[in-house]
């Protein structure tokens, strides 16, 4: 029998991470708008961006897409974490 894995481990450790790297992305952009999005291309397969990006970064903006990156993590990381103990039952 695999392990299980604890939901609420998961989807804490997902959003934290998700936290960091949307704080670290805001940074960025705020350090260097333009770099960050030349980079965002290469993330989005040649899409370029430039014409609906905004290149300044408000405190407002951040919190509430900081909460919601948490959010939507936290959701994710719980929805993996069960559907990965369920199919870890069925799968051998």
């Amino acid at each position: 029998m695999a392990d299980k894995l604890s939901p609420k481990i998961v989807s804490l450790s997902l959003a934290t991470v998700s936290g960091i790297v949307y704080v670290l992305c805001a940074i960025f952009i705020a350090i260097a708008p333009q770099t960050a999005l030349s980079l965002s291309k290469d993330l989005f397969h040649g899409i370029d961006i430039t014409q609906i990006a905004r290149t300044t970064v408000t405190p407002g903006s951040t919190v509430a897409g900081l909460v919601e990156i948490i959010v939507l993590s936290l959701l994710v990381g719980w929805l993996f974490a069960v559907i990965y103990n369920y199919l870890s039952t069925k799968i051998k």
